[in-house]
C-alpha cells in the first residue's frame, strides 16, 4: 500500500510542476513517517554511489553544451549542412535534423542541442516561408538526437546504474539514432509537398569552392566529436576524460576561433552550467535513494510477477515494459527517469532474453520520445519558447513525427536487437 501512495504522490507533483527534488524529497519524506524504514540508512548508500568518477562526466557535458551554445560553435555546422542539402525543397529543415545529429554527437544533451540548434536554424527557416509549427515541431522531435547519438549523459548514467561497459552503452544507440535521423527526414519531406512557397537559399557560383569554404570554417567544431569519440573507443581516455578535454578544446575555440565568447556570456554561462549541474546532483542524489527504497522492497521483483501474470509472451511484455518508460518519460525528465526505470525494468527484460545492452538503446529511444510526448512533454515546451512557437502550432506535425518517426525506431529498435547490439559487437569484436 505504501509503494502505490508513492508512486500516487510522486505522479501528482510532478503533473502540478513541483520540480524533480522536491517531488522525490516528498516520497522520501513519507516513507520515512509511514514506511517503518530508517531512511537514515539510505542515505549513506546514496552518497556512496554519488562518489563514482564516472559521475564527473555528466557535469562537464553539461558545462561543454553551455560553451557550445555560448561560442556559436554550431553555426558552422549549420551553414555546412545547409550547403548540402539545402538546394532541395524540405532540404533546409533536413539541415536542421542533421545539424541536431552532429551537435548531438559534441553535448550529450537533448536540451543543449534544441537551445542551439533551434535558435540558429528558426530564423532561417521562417525567412525561407517554413511553416513556423513544423519547423519547431522538426527541431524539437530531432533534439532528443543528443541523447541518442554519443557521447550521452544518459548513457552514462545507465552504464553506471547497472554496472555495464560505458563505451557498449554509447555504440549501442548510434544505429537507432541515425535511423530516427532518416525517418524525421523522410517525415519532412512527405509533410512539406504540398507547400508551395518556400524560399531555397541561394545556390553559390561555385559549389566547390564554398564548400570547401564551409568544410574549414567548421573543421575546428567537427574535430569535437573525433577528440571525444576517438579518445574514448580508441582507448585512449575515459568518458569522463574525454569530457574534460572537449570542454579545455572548446574554450579557446569558442573565444578565438568562432568569436562568440567574451567574458561576460562565458561567465554567464558557467554561472547557468553551475545551476544546472547543482540541480541535476541533486536530482541523482533524491532518485538514488528511493531506488534504493524499491530495491529494498524488492520492487523489481514484484513488478516481474506482476507483468508475467499478464502474460508471458514476449512481445507483450516487452511492449508492457516500453509502455512503461514512455510513461515514466513524460512525468520527468530523462535522467531521472532512467534512474527509476532502469532498475526497475532491467530484471523483466532481461527475462525475455534482452541483453543490458539493448536495453539501454531501448531505453534511450524511449525516454527522448517521452520528453516531446504531451501532456507533459519538457522539451516540447522548451522548444516552444526557443522557436517562438505556440505549442497549438506544434502539437499536430509533433505527433506525426512521433508515430511516423519516433515509434517506428522505438520498434525496430526493440525487436531487432542487432540495430542496438551489431556495432558494439563488431568494435569489441576486435
Amino acid at each position: 500500500m505504501l509503494i502505490i501512495c508513492c508512486f500516487i504522490l510522486l505522479s501528482v507533483l510532478l503533473v502540478i510542476g513541483v520540480s524533480v527534488p522536491l517531488a522525490f524529497g516528498a516520497v522520501l519524506l513519507l516513507i520515512a513517517t509511514f514506511g517503518g524504514h530508517d531512511v537514515s540508512g539510505f542515505m549513506p548508500a546514496g552518497h556512496w554511489k554519488m562518489t563514482s568518477i564516472i559521475l564527473l562526466a555528466i557535469p562537464l557535458f553539461i558545462l561543454l553544451g553551455g560553451i557550445m551554445e555560448r561560442g556559436r560553435i554550431a553555426l558552422p555546422l549549420v551553414r555546412l549542412a545547409e550547403l548540402l542539402i539545402g538546394q532541395i525543397k524540405g532540404g533546409l529543415s533536413a539541415a536542421a535534423v542533421i545539424a541536431s545529429a552532429i551537435f548531438g554527437s559534441i553535448s550529450g544533451s537533448a536540451a543543449a542541442t534544441l537551445t542551439c540548434i533551434g535558435s540558429i536554424m528558426m530564423p532561417h527557416l521562417r525567412r525561407a516561408n517554413y511553416p513556423s509549427g513544423l519547423a519547431g515541431a522538426l527541431i524539437v522531435s530531432a533534439s532528443p538526437l543528443g541523447l541518442l547519438i554519443p557521447p550521452s549523459a544518459s548513457q552514462i548514467l545507465y552504464a553506471w546504474v547497472t554496472q555495464q561497459s560505458v563505451l557498449k552503452c554509447f555504440l549501442s544507440t548510434v544505429v537507432p539514432g541515425l535511423i530516427l535521423v532518416v525517418l524525421l527526414c523522410i517525415v519532412n519531406f512527405v509533410l512539406l509537398r504540398n507547400v508551395k512557397n518556400l524560399t531555397l537559399p541561394p545556390r553559390p557560383d561555385n559549389f566547390v569552392r564554398e564548400f570547401g569554404a564551409r568544410s574549414w570554417k567548421a573543421f575546428p567544431a567537427l574535430l569535437m566529436p573525433v577528440f571525444i569519440l576517438g579518445g574514448i573507443y580508441g582507448g585512449v581516455m575515459t568518458p569522463t576524460e574525454a569530457a574534460g578535454v572537449a570542454v579545455i578544446y572548446a574554450i579557446p575555440v569558442g573565444f578565438f576561433i568562432y568569436k562568440g565568447l567574451n567574458r561576460q556570456n562565458f561567465w554567464e554561462g558557467m554561472r547557468e552550467s553551475a545551476t544546472t549541474i547543482g540541480v541535476v546532483m541533486v536530482m541523482v542524489f533524491m532518485v538514488l535513494i528511493v531506488s534504493r527504497f524499491l530495491i529494498f522492497e524488492d520492487i523489481p521483483g514484484l513488478a516481474k510477477t506482476l507483468v508475467f501474470s499478464i502474460s508471458d509472451n514476449p512481445v507483450v511484455i516487452l511492449l508492457m515494459v516500453n509502455l512503461v518508460m514512455i510513461l515514466i518519460g513524460m512525468l520527468m525528465d530523462d535522467i531521472s527517469g532512467l534512474l527509476l526505470s532502469a532498475p526497475l525494468l532491467l530484471p523483466i527484460v532481461t527475462s525475455v532474453g534482452m541483453e543490458p545492452i539493448h536495453f539501454a538503446a531501448v531505453l534511450g529511444v524511449n525516454l527522448g520520445m517521452a520528453n516531446i510526448t504531451p501532456p507533459t512533454a519538457p522539451l516540447l515546451y522548451l522548444g516552444a519558447r526557443v522557436t517562438n512557437t505556440t505549442i497549438n502550432e506544434m502539437i499536430k506535425p509533433t505527433m506525426i513525427m512521433i508515430l511516423f518517426a519516433w515509434l517506428p525506431t522505438l520498434m525496430i529498435t526493440t525487436f531487432v536487437p542487432a540495430t542496438a547490439l551489431w556495432l558494439p559487437e563488431l568494435i569489441f569484436s576486435r
